[in-house]
């Protein structure tokens, strides 16, 4: 059992060796991009967008910008997936404030597209400009 620093009620998944701590977060992308096709569609997006700062080399806060966009997406996404899956197992059947939870969930995805689609946009123009 770990040592838990005497605090009792500790879940014996903290403090783990990082190691573990990547297995499990691996596991959970894993989880994501299996049972979500906005995932999918988003690491796909993700990717291209990768792709489009390797072929066009903009300046080191073009690649800092773009990939914190495309990464506040999929965390976005895999946030609303974990909270979509804990909602359904502690509240299974239909309520108005799961809807709600869910809901802004959903929203906050949107939120980090929009943002990442202004990103790009901004990056496009830039482009033309130069």
């Amino acid at each position: 059992m770990p040592n838990d620093g005497g605090r009792a009620g500790v879940s014996p998944y903290k403090n783990r060796r990082l190691r573990l701590r990547l297995g499990f977060a691996l596991r959970g992308i894993a989880h994501g991009l299996t049972t979500e096709a906005s995932l999918k569609v988003q690491a796909v997006t993700g990717a291209a967008a990768l792709l489009a700062l390797l072929l066009l080399r903009p300046a080191p806060l073009w690649w800092a910008v773009v990939l914190s966009a495309c990464a506040a997406v999929l965390a976005a996404e895999l946030f609303n997936t974990a909270i979509e899956q804990l909602a359904d197992e502690l509240h299974p059947e239909d309520s108005a404030g799961i809807r709600i939870v869910k809901d802004c969930a959903a929203a906050a995805v949107l939120i980090a597209v929009l943002g990442a689609l202004g990103v790009g946009a901004a990056f496009a123009v830039q482009l033309i400009m130069n």
